[in-house]
Order: C-alpha cells, then structure tokens, then sequence
C-alpha cells in the first residue's frame, strides 16, 4: 500500500566508497534475498547508485553520471549523452494491453527480449488487471507506467538509435515503483560476450510514493544486456502484492536511463 515506515534513501558510489544507511523492512520469514552473482566491485570505475522516496536528485546524479545531453529519440550514434524511456508517449492504443511492440523504444536505442507473454503499459496502475493494484503503484514520471506480462523478468539489449546495429552502453538505472522485499528488485548487468557484471539491487520503498532506484555506471561502453526484475510474481488477477494479503512482492517500473548506445 502507499503507507509505510520511512527509511533512508541510500546512494552508494562504489569509487567514492560511500556509504549511506539503509533501514529497510525485514522481509517474512519464509521469504530469502537472493545472493549477488557477480560483482562489479573490483572493476575499474563503476558506480552504483541507490535511493528511494523522494527521487529527484537520485536520478539527476545518475543522469550526470551518464552524462549530457539527454538524446531522445535522435537516431544515429550519438558521441555523448544519454538515452531515457518514461513510457507516456506510448499512444493509447498500446496502452492498457499486452501488444506493446518489443522494438518500439528501437528509436531510443533500446530493443525488449520478450521473457514472458507480453509487454504492457498502463494509465492506470495496472488496476484494469486487479483492482487492488490502484492502491499499490505510482509512477515517478505520470502518469504512465511499465510491468512485464506473464513473468517478472524482462530483458533488454541495445542497439545504435533507430537502426539494427547492436550496441553496447555504458550503464543503465530503473525507477521501480512498490518494492517491499530486499532484493525483491534488481538489474543484473552482462558484457557482450555473456559475462557477468554483477546483480544489483533496488532498495526498499520509504514512503507513500513507493519509488525505488538503483542504477550502475561504468567507465567504457561494456553494458550488452540487462535482466530487470520486478517483484517476485507477475501481475495477475488473481494475485496479491504482500502489502494486501499476497505472499509474494509486485513490483512494476517507470523511467529507464542508460548511456548512450555505442556500436560494437
């Protein structure tokens, strides 16, 4: 629900070696946060970005990490900067359903691996699938907002602004919305040849709004692939977030930013 404990935001910049307090709620007991795979600790220039509540200057030091300017939609490669996807100019009539095109954001660079059975944004908080979802998600950028269908784990890779060029970015972030559970959220980060560059945890929400981030930076462009995942089920009529008598944490996501999509 959008009531909770307040905790500490938490911005944690691994080169910096800062480190913030996080008090999040402890998880029920038959509930384990999985183990980090990987670690991006011992490699050269990453930087880990965390926070929840009030996310505004969170996301604009992550932005800053990316770097200038915010591209949008101009194809071609770009030599700096950054790409961002906030879902509200999805058309109406790819909202609210589960055919939003996996190439859609192709034109930002950013192409989805369909894990599940659909893609769906939403105006209204997902409540057309389960009216108790209204109380349970909030965008950060209204008033649209994004889950995977049919799984709680969504992939994506990259290519060179509206062409089918793969590419490479130097990190990316996600606003999630609801994330009750430590470690119920979280991108996991592969190179272009597979290897792991660690799993990344969101933090717990602190306060009505319920937004959460966590983003990853690095020095070079060596980020191929990303496996986001929202919450420990996916959304479904008949499923409960565990805020409202479910057993499992529902998670969705709003804004996603990531640097500049570099050819490889």
């Amino acid at each position: 629900m959008r009531h909770r404990t307040a905790v500490s935001a938490v911005v944690l910049t691994l080169t910096l070696a800062l480190a913030g307090c996080d008090n999040d709620r402890i998880a029920a007991p038959a509930y384990t946060a999985p183990a980090i795979e990987g670690s991006a600790v011992a490699r050269a220039g990453a930087e880990v970005v965390k926070g929840s509540g009030d996310l505004k200057a969170t996301v604009a030091e992550f932005q800053a990490l990316l770097g200038e300017p915010a591209n949008g939609v101009t194809p071609g490669q770009q030599p700096s900067g950054r790409r961002e996807i906030r879902w509200d100019g999805v058309p109406a009539e790819l909202t609210n359903n589960d055919a939003l095109p996996a190439d859609l954001f192709n034109r930002n660079g950013l192409i989805y691996n369909v894990v599940g059975s659909g893609l769906r944004v939403t105006d209204n908080d997902f409540s057309d699938i389960n009216p108790t979802y209204a109380d349970q998600f909030a965008s950060f950028s209204p008033p649209k907002t994004f889950a995977p269908i049919g799984s709680e784990v969504s992939e994506v890779t990259f290519r060179v602004a509206g062409s089918s060029i793969s590419a490479a970015v130097t990190g990316f972030g996600v606003v999630f919305s609801d994330v009750d559970r430590t470690g119920a959220a979280s991108l996991k980060l592969f190179t272009v040849d597979g290897k792991s560059l660690g799993q990344y945890h969101a933090p717990v929400r602190s306060d009505g709004n319920g937004q959460s981030f966590v983003g990853v930076v690095f020095d070079e462009a060596i980020v191929a692939r990303v496996v986001i995942t929202s919450g420990q089920a996916p959304l479904g009529s008949e499923e409960f977030d565990v805020s409202d008598g479910g057993n499992r944490d529902l998670v969705v996501f709003d804004d996603l930013l990531f640097g500049e999509p570099k050819a490889f």
